[in-house]
């Protein structure tokens, strides 16, 4: 299989006033095509900081990062930008919708960033929303919403320039749990189609729908196993 991801040796070191704290301690990882890994981890642990570098929001102080053929860890900040629209595609706790933005203009977003015709972008758009059950809501607004509709339009955003990976922070951490498992339902149908989906998250249940759990504590990884019992999401997109 292809590694999408690989992580090897990884140090990240913060200066807090006059504290130095080792978020990431010689952190090694590799994630491959088609994966469902779920990061683990108290509050401190590491996994955050892992979050940011492996979206390219962070740099590493030493180690090596290469995400699809691309060497991260020597990037300058033009390249890392064209990464983050093109190979990432990120799912937000908030969802980070723009309130006045119709849906369908907020999916378009990144396709904006990227220099795509305005006819490609609506297109492009729309088929991502309807392949998380919201065709029917292009033209609403966020607080026409549901929570659940809005972190749909969220991963129909992430979904829209065909990213390399999804990488979801908490995506149901404002949710009940009925959303919760919907939202979730919708991951497992993406990572069938074959999509690599990361997935930040302080909840065991929600960690147990990945393929894969990585803990960290104190900076390290402390396990990286297989999930014995996997949760099935079993929801259907045209009953959201």
């Amino acid at each position: 299989m292809k590694a999408i991801i690989q992580i090897d040796r990884l140090l990240k070191t913060y200066l807090i006033g006059d504290q130095e704290i080792q978020a990431l301690r010689s952190v090694s990882l590799e994630i491959y095509e088609g994966d469902f890994v779920a990061i683990m981890g108290p509050s401190g642990s590491g996994k955050t900081t892992m979050m940011n570098v492996i979206g390219c929001l962070d740099k590493p102080d030493a180690g090596e990062y290469m995400l699809d053929g691309y060497a991260i860890s020597e990037a300058h900040d033009d390249d890392l930008a064209y990464i983050r629209n093109q190979k990432i595609g990120f799912v937000f706790q908030n969802f980070n919708l723009l309130p006045r933005t119709t849906a369908v203009e907020n999916v378009e977003l990144p396709l904006l960033y990227a220099g795509v015709s305005a006819r490609e972008r609506r297109g492009r758009a729309t088929e991502s929303l309807s392949k998380v059950g919201l065709a029917n809501r292009l033209y609403n607004r966020p607080n026409e919403l549901s929570g659940g509709q809005q972190q749909r339009v969220s991963i129909a955003r992430a979904l829209v320039n065909n990213p390399v990976i999804l990488l979801a922070d908490e995506p149901t951490g404002a949710l009940d749990t009925k959303t919760s498992i919907e939202i979730m339902a919708i991951f497992q149908q993406l990572n069938e189609e074959g999509k690599t989906i990361v997935l930040v998250t302080h909840e065991q249940d929600i960690a147990e729908y990945a393929k894969r759990i990585v803990r960290f504590r104190d900076g390290e990884i402390i396990s990286n196993e297989q999930v014995a019992n996997r949760r099935q999401a079993v929801v259907e997109l045209s009953a959201l």
